[in-house]
């Protein structure tokens, strides 16, 4: 479990991280997001005393990072998958590492295999690609077999099996009990892989809830209605909340009632339906809502 207390952060006049209080479950992928900016990467370099908090604080299981005996064997961390020695190869790299913490060698072939750098093992992590970094990275944080994961943009630069193997590896870590803290601006994969979301916006927590319930909050349900008689469905229908637009002849796009009142206001009129459909909002719509105000670096829309 990752709780933080009112933690916040300044640089300066700049307020990174402004009295931030959350609670990492274990036994749940935990997605973290926000816009560049927002203070998540300042608050996960918190979490494992790279940066020293200006005030509040912040625990893994009850501890302090900085006070742990053997931090690699409780907490995984990729913040920086190029936080590596350029010259080592990738296996002198893992295995350096191992040898801080009484690791055998064996765990370093072991997680060499589970991320898939079999190939470029022996090879320079200098020459790496940028998704192999990653990989590299990924095994880092893996050696000391850790109840708890923080990954910082993990998928950057994987190919489309690597994106799959880290939903599918961090869905089963959480599956184990594990704690699972995961940022990332891939909205569509978050979508898949977290149970539950805070984002930041500006330092500040904006929402702290499960995704299905932060989704249901910050978007707008629509319901596509195929009729030959969509000019007098539109008109039953009509109400003070309720928005409805002719997409095209036979189709009407409605906001503000759901399928089941459609279709049974349709069924008491007599009104033949050839597509009922209701669709949610995605995480990408909940997420763009509720950082609306909260981006600090704007791009201008293109018309």
């Amino acid at each position: 479990m990752i709780t933080a207390e009112r933690l916040t952060k300044r640089f300066g006049t700049k307020t990174a991280v402004d009295d931030v209080s959350f609670t990492v479950q274990p036994g749940k992928v935990t997605g973290f997001l926000g816009p560049n900016g927002a203070g998540k990467s300042t608050t996960m370099r918190m979490i494992v005393g790279l940066d020293r908090p200006t005030s509040g604080a912040v625990s893994v299981n009850g501890s302090q990072y900085t006070a742990m005996r053997a931090p690699l064997r409780e907490v995984g961390v990729l913040l920086d998958a190029k936080a590596v020695h350029t010259g080592r190869t990738a296996r002198n790299h893992l295995r350096a590492m191992a040898a801080t913490h009484g690791i055998p060698s064996r765990r370093v072939d072991e997680v060499i295999e589970l991320t898939g750098i079999g190939s470029v093992a022996r090879k320079r992590a200098g020459k790496f690609s940028l998704g192999m970094g990653q990989r590299l990275g990924v095994a880092a944080a893996l050696l000391g077999d850790p109840q708890t994961l923080i990954l910082d943009e993990p998928v950057n630069g994987l190919d489309p099996e690597g994106v799959r193997w880290v939903r599918q590896f961090v869905r089963h870590a959480a599956g184990e009990g594990r704690t699972v803290l995961l940022s990332s601006h891939l909205m569509s994969e978050m979508s898949q892989t977290a149970d539950h979301v805070i984002v930041l916006g500006r330092g500040k927590v904006l929402a702290d809830a499960p995704l299905p319930d932060l989704v249901r909050a910050w978007t707008t349900a629509t319901v596509r209605v195929r009729s030959p008689r969509t000019a007098d469905l539109a008109g039953i229908l009509a109400g003070p909340a309720v928005e409805i637009t002719a997409t095209e002849p036979g189709l009407l796009t409605v906001t503000g009632l759901g399928a089941a009142r459609i279709g049974d206001t349709a069924a008491e009129h007599g009104i033949p339906l050839h597509e009922l459909t209701q669709t949610t909002g995605s995480l990408e719509d909940a997420y763009m809502a509720l950082t609306e105000q909260s981006v600090e670096y704007k791009t201008k829309e293109i018309a």
